[in-house]
């Protein structure tokens, strides 16, 4: 790549998101010259990065899948592989990957109404060269989390410990964990992905975790998609279970809100048919908030349960004293033998990547900015960024998004316009702030909540997470809405004069 090269969109992030966004481009904006910079060295994203026993999706690949590319598997709860599989094919066939620029990681992205485009400065870890590239406008597709590292606690005593300490976002290609005692910390989806995909191999594993989490059971396999892919032409097969899908989980995210304590009481009644009535289902899967207000963990083929039935993994509800020399000494007064300990608590979020943005000169500081309908922020042009759903799949929400900024884009080619800036109007400068994800009270959310947009009462300033609501929101009203502010090149006082 050129140090100055030049182009109408750069989209950051090779991932999901950013393959999903290649391809709306030059589905429906094909005269528009785009590049994709990539930090890693491959595509995949939170699927290339990850790497630890057992990761897999926690949605259904009907619905993480993109829409425009069915997916054939007969898992739909996939592992880590064969996501990349789908997401190489997708690069293959739709010739995406001649845009992708590997190793480039951006630092810095700086708008300059003067020239009407963004510079984005990037390292490339090839040759640790600093490179730039020019933009009219900025699609970031980098997810919401950091690369650089998970979130770990800090706690009491953990330079004592004298055996290995691992968090799952940065799993050693070496790791050895046979006839090891293990305790692995935490109890979202790593935790019951990690523990039954480790439990065969342990001398013993054990999950420890301070409070439950609601867990529900669910087939590898859709039955239903694959008998649709026998009887139907593939794609058709796909929009059926798609929409089949998306209606089953948006029915069942509103009965959590609707009418908890029943949502609550058939959660609770299905873990005793898996665990046994014999099994202590209120110390350690009974969770003191209802059921969506933090993520549900979904159990494939109920192989968590099956470990812990089968007596190969334990799980304990405790807090944790201090680490000791050999293991984990609990408040209860319990101690927890372990040879390896697995942090598995979480990921340390970002606003938009880890890098630094500047509008003429000015550092955006996002948590005092509004969200434009969870895509754009105040007084921000020509940006765009991707956030996908907590109750529902992220493809969902991204392949939305790009569809609006292909809109976006076509509509301001159309207007003869350059610049497209959401802005307060008159009537907005007083509504009331909330959270930029609202009534989720999940730990990871919140610790970085404070340096998040804020939302108001009001559309467009507004992240409703709610795929219905947003298929009206992002995918059908218009464009030129009185909020988005569109404007042209500022004419050079040389020009002027002529």
């Amino acid at each position: 790549m050129t140090a100055n090269e030049t182009v109408d969109v750069l989209i950051i992030g090779a991932g999901l998101s950013g393959i999903g966004a290649a391809y709306h481009l030059q589905d429906l904006c094909p005269n528009k010259t785009f590049t994709i910079l990539e930090g890693r060295e491959d595509i995949g994203g939170t699927w290339d990065l990850f790497r630890y026993p057992g990761i897999r999706s926690d949605s259904d690949m009907h619905t993480l899948g993109f829409e425009f590319k069915p997916w054939t598997n007969a898992k739909s709860i996939a592992d880590a592989p064969s996501i990349m599989e789908y997401l190489r094919e997708t690069v293959e066939e739709f010739d995406i990957g001649r845009h992708i620029r590997f190793q480039h990681l951006a630092t810095e992205a700086a708008w300059s109404t003067t020239d009407q485009a963004w510079t984005v400065t990037a390292t490339n870890g090839a040759n640790n060269e600093t490179v730039t590239v020019k933009a009219n406008f900025l699609y970031m597709c980098s997810g919401y989390y950091s690369y650089k590292g998970g979130y770990t606690p800090e706690f009491p005593g953990a330079d004592k410990f004298q055996g290995q300490v691992v968090h799952p976002q940065k799993w050693p290609e070496d790791m050895d964990y046979t006839d090891k005692n293990v305790v692995v910390i935490g109890s979202g989806a790593t935790a019951v992905t990690l523990v039954p995909a480790m439990a065969k191999d342990t001398a013993s594993i054990t999950m420890l975790q301070r409070s439950p989490t609601y867990m529900v059971s669910r087939p590898g396999r859709d039955a239903v998609a694959n008998k649709l892919r026998k009887v139907l032409p593939e794609k058709l097969a796909y929009k059926v279970t798609r929409f089949k899908n998306v209606q089953m989980g948006q029915f069942f995210y509103n009965k959590t809100r609707t009418n908890p304590e029943e949502t609550k009481e058939k959660l609770l009644g299905a873990l005793r048919k898996e665990l046994g009535e014999d099994y202590d289902i209120d110390t350690h899967f009974t969770p003191t908030y209802n059921p969506w207000d933090q993520r549900l963990c979904l159990v494939p083929n109920s192989d968590f349960f099956e470990a812990v039935k089968s007596g190969d993994a334990t799980v304990v509800t405790d807090h944790i004293e201090s680490f000791t020399e050999t293991g984990i000494q609990l408040t209860s007064g319990q101690h927890l033998d372990a040879d390896i300990i697995v942090t598995a608590t979480g990921l340390q979020l970002v606003t938009v990547g880890d890098m630094d943005f500047f509008v003429d000169g000015n550092q955006v500081d996002f948590s005092k900015s509004w969200t434009y309908k969870g895509i754009a922020y105040s007084d921000v042009p020509n940006m765009a960024s991707v956030f996908g759903y907590i109750n529902a799949s992220w493809t969902l929400r991204a392949d939305l998004i790009s569809k609006w900024v292909c809109r976006l884009l076509n509509h301001m080619t159309e207007a003869g316009v350059t610049q497209a800036t959401p802005r307060l109007r008159a009537s907005d400068q007083s509504m009331p702030e909330r959270p930029w994800i609202d009534d989720f009270p999940a730990g990871y959310m919140q610790r970085s909540m404070a340096m998040m947009p804020r939302q108001g009462d009001r559309e467009p300033w507004v992240n409703t997470q709610s795929f219905s609501a947003d298929k009206e929101l992002i995918g059908k009203a218009p464009i030129d809405d009185g909020v988005m502010q569109f404007t042209k090149a500022p004419v050079s006082l040389g020009a002027a004069a002529n």
